[in-house]
């Protein structure tokens, strides 16, 4: 990557690389064998939640405590806000738990980009973006299957009312858009967004201290301009984890319910 030049007496600013903001292996048995610092946060982001939502509904007293609140009003908000609305009637309830799950699991791992110690969302690393999207792209056509048998494809693929002369054009780009580009932007949408957050920042960091140690009064006064930049796209970044776990979730719930009423398109 070339070194973005600043105007500067000495020495020039070198932006932060993607090797920069991976983390390397802790058991470097290999590069693509390691054991990453990315898998470790993982594992603690399933051990994490777990431990929180087990606590929540240990005691499952009438009168809730504040534990328990936060449990529950956390659990509602993915069982109604998006099952029910979603997907609604009575089948919602049987995917309640996987829109749980990836909810806060996606929640989680972006979360540990604002968090100072370790200052990387795990999402920024394309695996896991398209592991989730792999797993969602069998869910939903698994269910269209099981409901409507191989009818499911044509359902997807040939839209009703279209005039048969048409269909030679329809039917190539209905296959291209549900079964290749919907699990590619699905996984790519959640990537790029993190990478992308998380990249902006890292730059503005590393141009803050570069600018400090400059020996240029206007640099080092130009420093708090970028860090007040900065301060507005960490936020910015913040609230983007929050929406792009909803956003991800949410078009896992209306693929399932699209699945489910195939015969309705």
């Amino acid at each position: 990557m070339t070194p973005l030049t600043l105007p500067a007496d000495d020495g020039a600013f070198t932006p932060p690389t993607l090797e920069d903001m991976h983390l390397p292996a802790i058991f470097p048995w290999g590069e693509a064998e390691g054991f990453s610092k990315q898998m470790l946060l993982v594992l603690l982001s399933v051990a994490f939640i777990a431990w929180f939502f087990l606590a929540a509904a240990r005691k499952g007293q009438l009168v809730p405590g504040k534990l328990q609140f936060a449990g529950e009003y956390l659990y509602g908000f993915v069982r109604n806000s998006i099952g029910k609305d979603i997907i609604g009637g009575k089948d919602f309830m049987k995917f309640v738990p996987l829109l749980f799950a990836l909810f806060f699991f996606i929640l989680l791992n972006n979360i540990y980009g604002a968090i100072p110690f370790f200052q990387l969302p795990t999402m920024s690393h394309v695996g896991s973006p398209y592991f989730l999207a792999a797993l969602v792209y069998v869910i939903w056509i698994g269910v269209g299957l099981r409901k409507f048998g191989p009818k499911f494809i044509k359902l997807t693929i040939v839209p009703s009312g279209v005039p048969w002369f048409i269909l030679p054009i329809v039917v190539p780009i209905e296959i291209i858009s549900n079964f290749i580009v919907r699990p590619m932007t699905h996984s790519l949408r959640l990537f790029a967004t993190m990478l992308a957050g998380h990249l902006v920042v890292a730059l503005a960091g590393s141009g803050i201290a570069f600018l400090i140690s400059q020996e240029s009064v206007l640099l080092k006064g130009t420093s708090l301009l970028v860090l007040v930049g900065a301060i507005a796209m960490y936020m910015l970044e913040a609230l983007i984890m929050v929406l792009q776990a909803y956003v991800f979730t949410l078009l896992t719930a209306i693929y399932i319910q699209g699945a489910l009423h195939a015969d309705a398109h």
